[in-house]
């Protein structure tokens, strides 16, 4: 039985990071030995006994640099399932809201692979998302959804945003 057919469950955290200018930080991820690239926030998974929220500030912390954050409410989950390094997994993320003024991203934090795979970042409006036509992004609406969140009162539940 190959690595492939058997599905690895994850839990993991995000973080929708919205500066004042109501730009999205994303992080350009690149499996290594693949040809596809894609832009996600900052997150990944549980660590053993951590809490989403736990997780996301952690992540936050490790991948952008910053530090003494205020979470705020879990506003999106994803379920997806994808290949990674010759294993197949089911994640499950929980999205966290985060608002700054603006952040100059450092990277000394990051974990080996992270170092690894997040190869750029980019503050993102939502009409630069609308018009990257060449690019992919998790979850792929995320131009709409950033447009929602902007515009309308933040959900009183977490919205599935799919894939």
């Amino acid at each position: 039985m190959s690595d492939r057919s058997k599905i690895i469950q994850r839990q993991a955290a995000r973080v929708v990071l919205l500066d004042s200018q109501d730009r999205v930080l994303l992080l350009r991820c690149q499996e290594p030995g693949a040809d596809r690239a894609f832009w996600i926030t900052p997150g990944g998974g549980l660590e053993g006994g951590e809490t989403h929220e736990k997780a996301a500030v952690r992540e936050l912390r490790e991948e952008t640099g910053m530090v003494d954050v205020e979470l705020g409410p879990c506003i999106w989950t994803r379920e997806h399932t994808f290949p990674w390094l010759n294993r197949t997994y089911c994640q499950r993320e929980r999205f966290f809201l985060v608002r700054c003024d603006g952040h100059e991203v450092c990277a000394d934090q990051r974990t080996e692979e992270e170092r690894i795979v997040l190869t750029e970042h980019r503050w993102w409006s939502p009409p630069e998302l609308a018009a990257a036509k060449d690019e992919h992004f998790a979850p792929r609406s995320i131009a709409d959804l950033l447009m929602r969140l902007i515009h309308e009162p933040l959900p009183d539940q977490p919205i599935d945003v799919g894939a």
